[in-house]
């Protein structure tokens, strides 16, 4: 019986992800053992610092990757929005899963819309994607960084010592971890643009594992592939990671591949917004030709630290 380990970060949204690229390997080939490792990332690590302060890129991944060289696992599983745009030195994204939902939502009990919430209401987020756009549409609103897992999140909204009035999190953990919070509003993506990749779990694994491949490569969902590829080479065309205040979301359509995107400024003060339409076929060139869209229309210097 072939058997196979999958790394994981520690937090509950990880382990449930992990579990659930478990269960469609056991689903999908009954000659398979599936074992899952917990490691330490450095983003889980150091839970105070801002995101950005402490170097966005790899935060939740290099760890699992280094993992995956020493043959201490065989795939790791991420949250693609967490992965870096280019593949790490030996690694390869086997697979890219059925996405689910894209959207962020307030969870908030003051207001179910951004629009209504408070003069000078403070949102908690670590993201700066998510500070630009909600600044564009209500500059009075205050930003304050928050940390943690969603349960540590919810605990400091619902505490006032620590002074929010509203956070922001990815409809598509809430999901997964089962939350059915009263307070929680689903934000339309008209108003915020997701992360590129939100949704997606990516499988990552050994280039020249000729053995697991075959047996990772069935998790693999093609529209949800041909998406994320187009949304991710948006980001890298722009040549920044997945720490920059940067949405992008594409959707399949009759064979068709639309895509949208937005790059902010982090204070929100000025949004820059594309779309466009190829093949699925081409889903990296229509990224491509986005990214250099919003570049030529001053994106680079938005991005600019």
């Amino acid at each position: 019986m072939k058997s196979l380990t999958i790394g994981s970060r520690r937090s509950q949204l990880a382990q449930t992800q992990s579990n659930l690229i478990r269960q469609n390997l056991l689903a999908a080939w009954s000659d398979l053992q599936v074992e899952i490792t917990l490691i330490d990332t450095q983003g889980d690590l150091n839970r105070v610092d801002p995101l950005p302060a402490i170097g966005g890129k790899g935060l939740f991944t290099l760890e699992l990757e280094e993992a995956l060289r020493r043959h201490q696992i065989d795939l790791a599983v991420h949250s693609l929005k967490d992965l870096p745009i280019e593949d790490s030195p030996g690694l390869t994204l086997v697979a890219v899963a059925r996405r689910a939902a894209v959207n962020d939502v307030l969870i908030s009990r003051l207001a179910g819309r951004l629009d209504d919430l408070p003069d000078g209401a403070v949102v908690g987020t670590s993201s700066l994607r998510r500070a630009a756009q909600v600044l564009a549409l209500r500059p009075d609103l205050r930003i304050k960084d928050i940390r943690g897992n969603v349960d540590t999140r919810l605990r400091k909204l619902d505490d006032p010592a620590h002074g929010y009035d509203a956070i922001l999190l990815a409809q598509a953990g809430l999901d997964r971890l089962k939350y059915q919070l009263e307070h929680a509003h689903p934000i339309p993506e008209a108003v915020i643009l997701p992360a590129p990749g939100q949704g997606a779990l990516a499988v990552q694994g050994r280039a020249d594992d000729r053995t697991t491949t075959p047996y990772l490569e069935i998790l693999d969902h093609a529209e949800t592939r041909a998406a994320v590829t187009a949304e991710r080479a948006f980001l890298g065309g722009l040549g920044g990671g997945c720490s920059l205040p940067v949405g992008a979301l594409a959707r399949v359509d009759n064979d068709q591949l639309f895509l949208q995107a937005v790059v902010g400024d982090a204070a929100g003060t000025r949004l820059i917004r594309v779309s466009g339409h190829d093949s699925i076929e081409e889903a990296q060139a229509l990224g491509d030709q986005l990214a250099r869209q919003a570049l030529d229309q001053g994106a680079g210097i938005l991005l600019q630290p």
